[in-house]
């Protein structure tokens, strides 16, 4: 979680404001949110439900505020200029709603860049469908490996640019879950661009 804030908070252009769910990819935008935060280009951070962040994403929040940083209850998109979807990642199975699908929709209205953290929220990881909704992202940072979805059916018109990003997955973990990844893919560099 550590690695993929770090990496995700290097994609950000401008001033960001992090919206969070309170999963493990909200995590990611919490540990995000602290980098941008002691680099000075943190707007503000919003969590969908602060109390339930259980585990690492919870340490993140609690990192995050004994720098002084406010977790809000609801987004503020004023004076920034990259928004960063860390609501919803891998293993979305309906459609978001609630809180989710208003932070989504409110998402696709701001008219600012859209970073997503491994998958724009509502897309299904797997088959590239889009649920109703689903974040527009003008860049997204996925993490470890590039997720199915990217590449099929809607997943190429709402992931925008995509960048896959080691955050330090040793390679015997692939291996464990049958993934065959050459051993040299991050040896050069940390990141690679998505064709």
């Amino acid at each position: 979680m550590e690695a993929a804030g770090w990496q995700v908070a290097r994609h950000c252009e401008g001033v960001a404001v992090v919206v969070c769910g309170h999963g493990n990819n909200g995590g990611d935008g919490l540990a995000a949110a602290r980098h941008l935060h002691r680099w000075g280009r943190l707007k503000s951070v919003a969590c969908t439900d602060r109390a339930a962040l259980k585990g690492p994403a919870a340490l993140e929040a609690e990192a995050l505020e004994a720098m002084g940083v406010e977790i809000r209850a609801e987004p503020d998109f004023g004076a920034a200029r990259t928004i960063v979807d860390a609501l919803l990642g891998t293993g979305l199975s309906r459609p978001p709603g609630g809180k989710y699908a208003e932070w989504i929709q409110a998402i696709n209205r701001a008219g600012m860049q859209v970073l997503a953290v491994d998958v724009p929220s509502g897309l299904e990881t797997d088959t590239g469908k889009a649920l109703d909704p689903t974040v527009r992202a003008d860049l997204t940072v996925t993490l470890g490996l590039p997720k199915p979805g990217l590449r099929k059916l809607d997943g190429p018109g709402l992931a925008g640019t995509v960048w896959v990003v080691d955050i330090g997955i040793p390679f015997e973990a692939y291996a464990a879950v049958g993934a065959t990844v050459p051993h040299d893919l991050y040896s050069m560099q940390d990141q690679v661009r998505l064709a």
